[in-house]
């Protein structure tokens, strides 16, 4: 918070397509749209026209009891857009809540099983993971800095290395590798799967645990193994879902049905807070019962099913057709990836990852050893306030730069923000120690 007082924040006034405006007029590309929110742009006249039609009606109606049009509408797009076999939709405001309604669903899913299934109570995720803020997704999470103060009130977990093979735990190289990292994976589903209710991944690629990509084959191994131990596996899509990947879903590079899917981010198109919690058939029969059973999920927000999310969302997906989006970005993750090869050369770059329009640039203090720059040098930060300074917005993950632009981005404008990216990495990361130390207290210009 000190840092917040000592610089204080930009302040945004409008947007504009892909283009941040604050309060002095200055344009900045919205290059990580909006916190991996925004699809289409800001100021989609089709996205605006359905909030305001939907006002006309009824902004927010319970779903306790009740139902509204919107999301009866949405939840039956959604499954027709979903990885096949989900076929049940439970609402909530954001990713934290809807990871937060997976856990309990497959806690207590296997609860209401026989006696000898009942023991599964366990979760098993990974290191370097990121579900959310709350307890449940944080006891889920593996990102020290974040959670190590929270730990005496979370509950324990079995935990997996990710396949993080720029630097690789087994110090070994893919493909040759094999996938060895599912082994250890393997080992402990065959000796815990008997306690373990649920397998929790990131497909394809690890967000805030620092745009960390799956090697090919590996989602789908991991369905495997949680099918033939009868783990359910969650999929956290809330930051790869709609379009991020490449795919509609990240599961869909795989073609991998999860038991359980969370959505939240791209489903508004970056306009309102709507998550949504996906399951399949057979784990919403495993809630039906006679009233006395109390089989019932107890769980609800006061929000869940808001007419004005669902009717951004109904408008959110129509865009996507009517653009022929999902069709579109092969050839502009083509382009970024032609873009992003200037960045490759650059002498404290030391991987850049790439899933679509995700990306994570990992700056490192020195090439051949792979040696990272200290957390406290705050380079990210410092390549950040420089990329800023050039008309970028862009967020860090400690030493890793984080590229996400809306979809909707222009080749052009995707190749403008690689090279803002690019000087704001020069800038910073050829400076002379002394200077990097008074560019990050901010007492000097990066001229």
């Amino acid at each position: 918070m000190r840092e917040w007082e000592e610089e204080p924040p930009l302040i945004i006034d409008r947007g504009d397509g892909r283009y941040l405006i604050d309060t002095d007029g200055k344009r900045y590309y919205d290059g990580v749209s909006s916190i991996w929110v925004n699809i289409h742009g800001h100021r989609v006249p089709a996205l605006d026209r359905a909030l305001r039609t939907q006002l006309q009606k009824i902004a927010h109606s319970t779903l306790l009891g009740l139902s509204n049009v919107p999301s009866i509408e949405l939840a039956k797009q959604l499954i027709q857009i979903a990885p096949s076999g989900l076929q049940k939709v439970f609402y909530s405001d954001n990713g934290s809540s809807a990871m937060e309604i997976a856990i309990k669903i497959a806690y207590q899913f296997w609860q209401q099983q026989t006696p000898k299934l009942r023991k599964k109570k366990k979760f098993l995720s990974f290191d370097m993971a990121y579900h959310g803020d709350s307890l449940g997704t944080v006891s889920l999470s593996g990102i020290s800095l974040f959670h190590e103060t929270y730990k005496p009130l979370l509950f324990k977990t079995f935990k997996a290395a990710p396949p993080y093979c720029y630097r690789c735990p087994l110090q070994m190289s893919y493909p040759s590798c094999r996938l060895a990292c599912i082994e250890p994976i393997e080992v402990t589903l065959r000796e815990h799967h008997h306690e373990i209710a649920a397998l929790v991944i990131e497909p394809m690629i690890q967000g805030v645990g620092g745009m960390i990509t799956s090697p090919t084959g590996y989602l789908r191994q991991i369905r495997e193994l949680c099918t033939r131990y009868d783990v359910l596996m969650i999929a956290d899509e809330v930051a790869t879902g709609f379009g991020r990947t490449g795919k509609m879903f990240a599961c869909d590079h795989e073609n991998v049905t999860p038991d359980l899917m969370a959505v939240s981010k791209g489903l508004t198109g970056g306009y309102m807070p709507l998550a949504a919690t996906l399951a399949t058939q057979r784990i919403y029969d495993g809630f039906l019962g006679r009233y006395d059973e109390f089989k019932t999920f107890f769980h609800g927000h006061s929000y869940t099913g808001n007419p004005l999310g669902c009717a951004v969302a109904l408008a959110n997906l129509e865009q996507f057709k009517r653009t022929r989006l999902l069709q579109r970005l092969p050839g502009k993750a083509r382009a970024l990836h032609v873009a992003l090869k200037r960045l490759k050369p650059l002498a404290h770059v030391g991987q850049v990852r790439q899933l679509g329009l995700m990306v994570g640039i990992e700056l490192i203090k020195d090439k051949r050893t792979k040696a990272p720059y200290r957390i406290e040098d705050r380079i990210g930060h410092c390549v950040t306030m420089e990329a800023r300074r050039r008309g970028l917005i862009i967020r860090p993950i400690g030493n890793i730069l984080v590229l996400m632009p809306p979809l909707a981005a222009t080749t052009h404008e995707l190749k403008a923000i690689v090279e803002v990216a690019r000087s704001a990495i020069q800038a910073v990361t050829g400076k002379s120690s002394r200077t990097l130390r008074v560019h990050r207290e901010g007492r000097a210009s990066t001229e």
